[in-house]
């Protein structure tokens, strides 16, 4: 275990923005990661740094997950059930299982970030979420060092969101996750976004969890930038929440507007329509500004800052408010 002093964290963020951490190290075993909290209390949790905006150097330790491995726990003819380190990376993982013919992440494929981040967030795409295969997630308390777990009904998971958001953030790591995921009688699900026009164009009718995953990543590649090539942090926002009524409001000033109803009383509305209508869409703003392909993602053109990027998000989201009366909320962690 080696701490490092000044050291650029462009490489360990998507967005690719060049703050500095004033000691730094990467942790490789759970045993090594109690060691340190013997000795340190305060530091700054870095995963894969794909869902998160650096806006100034970090003083804290930063701890960079990097804890490997895969292993088979419970398997009967139908399901099996895996648990995951939390340095896995996601996408590696999503193609482990749809090579394994293991159903229930496909529609996840190409999500970046580590395997120990999608539960905090409760990361989802075209119509899954990831706490429908969550079992377990395992933790170390960072006041303790002891590890304990979280029960999929005890993480609490929402849209987007999670108890490791809220009630007990900063007061434990995510060592490793478990998933229950079919062996057969898969469950797919192709209705949501653009996953049964891709397939159609391949004259495909009976996919296999392969099929999907690469309609999925096709679709992914067409409309969001590779985050080594244009920085950014994936769906800046999320998709808000609004009322029947509201909807209804707006219906009858905006006929085309998308939605997805939700509950007898909610709709879901695309935040990334609300943004385009807003003429927000492929529009530069010095060196940030919202992708061309798919107005949900801010990129980084180079050398833009955390703030710069922030500032953006910040004029979107009172633009919006403006003109339909919606409070985006942002998605990405504002690291200040």
């Amino acid at each position: 275990m080696n701490i490092l002093e000044n050291i650029s964290l462009k490489n360990y963020n998507t967005f690719g923005i060049d703050v500095k951490a004033k000691r730094f190290v990467s942790i490789h075993s759970v045993e090594e990661l109690q060691l340190l909290l013997s000795k340190e209390k305060d530091i700054f949790l870095l995963s894969g740094g794909s869902n998160m905006l650096l806006t100034n150097d970090i003083e804290k330790l930063v701890v960079h997950i990097d804890i490997k491995g895969i292993t088979v726990e419970n398997e009967d003819d139908n399901c099996i059930e895996v648990t995951v380190n939390a340095g896995e990376n996601w996408h590696e993982f999503v193609l482990w299982t749809v090579n394994k013919n293991y159903g229930g992440l496909e529609n996840l494929s190409l999500i970046p970030g580590k395997v120990g981040t999608c539960p905090m967030q409760n990361i989802g795409a075209y119509g899954v979420e990831v706490k429908d295969t969550i079992t377990k997630v395992s933790v170390v308390e960072i006041e303790t060092g002891k590890i304990t777990s979280f029960s999929n009904e005890t993480c609490k998971f929402d849209y987007r969101n999670s108890i490791f958001k809220n009630e007990v953030k900063n007061q434990f790591i995510i060592i490793s996750v478990s998933f229950k995921l079919t062996k057969k009688h898969h469950i797919f699900h192709t209705s949501y976004g653009a996953i049964e026009t891709e397939l159609r164009s391949k004259k495909i009718s009976n996919p296999t969890l392969k099929d999907i995953s690469d309609a999925v990543i096709a679709i992914r590649k067409s409309k969001l930038p590779d985050p080594k090539e244009l920085g950014n942090s994936g769906s800046f926002f999320k998709n808000p929440l609004i009322s029947i009524e509201h909807f209804e409001k707006l219906l009858s000033n905006y006929p085309t507007i998308p939605s997805y109803t939700i509950s007898e009383t909610e709709v879901k509305i695309p935040a990334g329509w609300l943004i385009e209508q807003s003429g927000f869409k492929g529009k530069r703003f010095g060196n940030c500004g919202v992708h061309e392909k798919q107005a949900l993602v801010l990129v980084n053109y180079g050398n833009a800052t955390g703030l710069e990027i922030l500032d953006l998000a910040k004029n979107i989201q009172e633009t919006i408010l403006e003109k339909f009366e919606i409070e985006l909320e942002i998605e990405v962690n504002i690291i200040a």
